[in-house]
């Protein structure tokens, strides 16, 4: 363990200090300022010698968390980044972007607010890459297998390093100009700038994965003609299909998927001239939906010059404490004020979107909203309580449906689970011989955790179907994913 008496010594929960608003939103670089050794360190010390380390059951990928805790308290970073890549390719990413469900399950957090797991695990990645820890490892031979990886998020990534550093040639096919996914377009700089997908690619690259932007599996080539190149194929694209609002007005312009928002103003970030491109500057926002797509549409919405910004859910406003059916150590749902949040406009719930109205020029003029009521278990809108609001800018940030299979179902003949998504087995295999499935194309819409969580586990199984044995951890069991988040 660590400091043996850290948690009653250091009682209070300390995270690094958020840029000032008026400040951080004239720009996209991330939101948090540099953190602080010594208070790293005195929150590493926190974590207790539990006996069982329930943070471990919260983790989809298992992180050795105590373990690495223990060696940032006694300063040993280089030992904490070994530690923390025996079960996680991508702390970087994780460490800003995953909810942490691991502190909801900390032990600490029964009575005591729960060790800072997440800012601890980021703050050993980020020493590490300055330091210069972080080198290539690349496979002491080659199998003389190939696999193909179709998508380059976090599933697709962590599935392709641990089949290259296994000795198979691996290619990964990207449809987009960059390779990353939605790491790259759909979560916005504020939250993690993209030089830290950059640096992982470089050292992917040195290790011999190849990488193939810019090639839409299913156009530029068939997905039998993929199959017929590679001795096994990990399909890996995500859940990209949005859910949609079908109401009166949903065709007027100004109403927008989220990520296609936010795809576009990513580009413009990166530099790319975006023509036509959807933007907030001068327009009152409104923002359908309350999970982690809605707040990066309000945080990009101020830093484009948004005149006013408002979100609106659908059902209640989640409670500031565990509710009663959510248990520790269970991941509850709880009222969250992201940065995006901190930095202006309003927030409602239960509010139902009724219909856009246009004026008469047929342009988005606003939307018509009431109260959310509950009938027979329904969410529907309540009668007389109608009113408006202006909008100029529509964004539908409503979750996704399940994976793109037109393509798929007229070329590999891939079935589908009953929930739209792609059906596969215990061991990630779908029904084509030598295809696997790894990530929310599996799953459904789920955490970056669980994405990279199931690319590890994809790519045991895919290495056992080609060698016959693997040497590859496989973190994600059946069991596990049956009660996954």
């Amino acid at each position: 363990m660590a400091d043996p008496k850290g948690f009653l010594k250091v009682t209070e929960r300390e995270l690094p200090k958020r840029r000032p608003v008026p400040v951080r939103i004239m720009d996209f670089k991330e939101v948090y300022e540099q953190g602080d050794p010594a208070q790293l360190r005195r929150q590493a010390g926190r974590c207790m010698d539990c006996g069982i380390p329930f943070c471990h059951q919260g983790c989809p990928l298992g992180n050795l968390i105590p373990e690495w805790n223990d060696l940032m308290y006694r300063g040993e970073g280089r030992a904490a980044v070994e530690r923390l890549h025996a079960t996680n390719n991508f702390p970087e990413f994780t460490g800003r972007l995953c909810p942490a469900p691991c502190e909801s399950s900390c032990v600490l957090g029964i009575n005591q607010p729960a060790v800072t797991i997440k800012q601890v695990e980021v703050s050993i990645i980020d020493q590490a890459f300055g330091s210069g820890w972080v080198q290539p490892q690349p496979p002491g031979r080659l199998t003389g297998k190939t696999v193909a990886v179709v998508g380059s998020g976090p599933a697709g990534l962590a599935a392709a390093q641990q089949l290259t550093r296994a000795g198979h040639t691996v290619a990964v096919y990207e449809r987009d100009d960059r390779i990353g996914g939605l790491l790259r377009y759909g979560i916005p700089d504020f939250k993690m700038e993209k030089k830290h997908i950059d640096q992982r690619i470089a050292q992917m690259t040195a290790e011999g994965t190849r990488f193939r932007a810019g090639v839409d599996i299913g156009v530029d080539i068939t997905w039998a003609q993929l199959r017929e190149r590679y001795d096994a194929v990990v399909v890996a694209t995500g859940a990209m299909v949005p859910r949609d609002l079908p109401i009166p007005g949903r065709e007027l312009p100004g109403v927008h998927f989220a990520m296609e928002y936010l795809t576009q103003s990513n580009r413009a970030v990166a530099g790319d001239q975006v023509y036509d491109q959807i933007s907030a500057e001068g327009k009152h926002v409104i923002v359908l939906g309350g999970g982690d797509t809605g707040a990066d549409c309000i945080g990009t919405a101020h830093r484009q010059g948004a005149l006013s910004v408002t979100n609106l859910a659908i059902g209640k406003q989640p409670g500031d404490s565990r509710p009663d059916h959510q248990p520790w150590p269970l991941h509850p749902t709880l009222f969250e004020m992201q940065s995006a949040h901190e930095e202006g406009g309003e927030r409602h719930y239960l509010a139902s979107t009724v219909e856009f109205l246009s004026n008469e020029n047929g342009e988005l003029r606003a939307i018509r909203i009431a109260e959310t009521e509950f009938v027979d278990g329904r969410r529907v809108p309540k009668a007389g309580t109608e009113r408006e609001l202006p909008a100029d800018l529509v964004l539908l940030a409503l979750g996704f449906t399940g994976p793109e299979t037109a393509l798929t179902d007229e070329q590999l003949a891939l079935p589908a689970d009953p929930r739209g998504n792609f059906a596969r087995s215990a061991d990630y295999a779908t029904s084509v011989p030598g295809v696997y499935v790894a990530g929310d194309a599996g799953r459904g819409q789920s955490l970056i955790v669980w994405a990279i969580a199931e690319g590890r586990a994809a790519a045991s199984a895919v290495d056992r179907y080609l060698e016959g044995k693997t040497d590859l951890p496989s973190p994600v069991s059946a069991t596990a994913r049956a009660f996954a988040i």
